[in-house]
């Protein structure tokens, strides 16, 4: 019960970035630490136990939403070209904030939205991204870089005047 009151609030709001609703987020947190506990013998200490819980969580989520058949766009990785970690180009205004950057990626196509929020806001690394989608570390980049351009847009849609 420790472990569970320990992190219980911030695994919720895990849940909550990727099920969009309460019920569903709480389903998967809930799952979540099922999960972890029946594998608590396989945790090895490389990381902490709050990172290794938000992995098991953050795949739980998945996992319920690739069971309820959402759209999802299958990846062709023969057409996916290869881009450069450079970041220079990604610049937003200054008054942007978190929550509009989280808002701006739900509106992004599903193809690009969970590897941008693994990448973006949960701080993953494209290795991580791309085993946790199922993907290969080339395809997380594309997707990453692909993904921020239309982030990027998006944001400056809303403040250039297009938007509110």
């Amino acid at each position: 019960m420790t472990l569970y009151n320990k992190y219980c609030d911030g695994m919720f709001y895990v849940a909550l970035r990727y099920m969009k609703n309460s019920h569903d987020a709480e389903e998967a947190m809930q799952e979540g630490f099922i999960n972890a506990f029946t594998k608590l013998h396989q945790f090895t200490g490389e990381v902490t136990f709050g990172a290794w819980l938000k992995r098991i969580v953050i795949n739980k989520c998945l996992d319920m939403i690739k069971a309820r058949k959402l759209e999802t766009v299958a990846i062709n990785e023969q057409i996916l070209s290869v881009v450069e970690d450079d970041d220079s180009g990604w610049h937003v205004a200054d008054h942007v904030t978190l929550d509009h950057v989280k808002a701006a990626i739900d509106e992004l196509p599903e193809r690009y939205k969970y590897a941008v929020q693994l990448f973006l806001v949960e701080g993953y690394d494209h290795e991580e991204v791309s085993e946790i989608l199922n993907i290969t570390p080339v395809a997380s980049r594309t997707l990453v870089h692909r993904g921020k351009k239309k982030l990027q847009d998006l944001l400056k849609d809303i403040y250039d005047g297009t938007g509110y």
